[in-house]
């Protein structure tokens, strides 16, 4: 890659960081949402960057041809900053940035990857009397398996996700959870009983009650539920955590 070539790159680069983080909420597929301030900083430094770079090369060029009263660039007949053609392939991410996003990770990713395993937790505050009543795949996963009171017991819950089939049959309601960005995500999953599997990718709010697989308030209880109704929903727009979901921006 030449010299010349480097300026565009951090340019496309900066403003195509800019446009996801300022004007999308695309960069939600990436990284947690507090990056987003750091991105925005990362974006402008590369585009003042570039610019800089580009006024400071015009400038040095000028200054050259000034002196010697020839074109610097044909002293030797080629340049010698370039880098590997290779490098060339830098352009492709800046370039999506801009035009082609990259999707979200989604089911193919959560069905290669094991169920994260619940944090052990000792005391459990008392469930609201709401029925059915809201949680989190991870909040439903840690009462089936450590709550000894047993209060998820014929509770009716909904919980939200995406669908991920199963190899052999089934399908798990699933959220992706990123600790920082997409590269440490982790997955965390219930398996649904008593409705044919959705279309994979396919986000939903499922109301049902705990299947009964398993000691409840062990480690072998089964975090799984017994379907009694699914409505689909958009993707929220904290999709890349266990939280309650948040409604998407318009």
């Amino acid at each position: 890659m030449k010299r010349t070539a480097q300026v565009p790159l951090l340019v496309l680069t900066g403003l195509g960081l800019l446009h996801t983080a300022l004007f999308t909420d695309l960069y939600l597929r990436y990284v947690k949402e507090g990056l987003r301030p750091l991105l925005i900083i990362s974006g402008a430094l590369l585009l003042l960057l570039g610019l800089a770079h580009a006024a400071l090369d015009r400038g040095s060029a000028d200054e050259e041809k000034h002196d010697h009263g020839h074109d610097p660039g044909h002293d030797h007949g080629h340049d010698h900053s370039t880098a590997p053609r290779i490098a060339w392939l830098l352009f492709l991410p800046a370039l999506s940035l801009l035009f082609y996003a990259p999707p979200a990770l989604g089911a193919y990713t959560a069905s290669h990857a094991g169920s994260e395993a619940v944090k052990q937790q000792k005391r459990f505050a008392a469930l609201p009397a709401t029925s059915p009543l809201p949680m989190t795949l991870t909040d439903f996963t840690t009462r089936v398996q450590q709550d000894k009171e047993l209060a998820i017991k014929g509770r009716s819950v909904e919980m939200t996700g995406f669908a991920t089939p199963v190899r052999g049959g089934g399908w798990d309601l699933t959220r992706i959870i990123f600790t920082c960005c997409a590269a440490d995500a982790q997955t965390v999953k219930v398996h649904m009983y008593g409705t044919p599997a959705p279309p994979a990718n396919t986000w939903l709010a499922v109301t049902g009650t705990w299947h009964t697989q398993g000691a409840l308030g062990t480690r072998t209880a089964a975090a799984a539920l017994d379907v009694h109704s699914t409505r689909n929903i958009a993707q929220p727009v904290n999709a890349f955590t266990d939280d309650l979901p948040l409604t998407p921006s318009s």
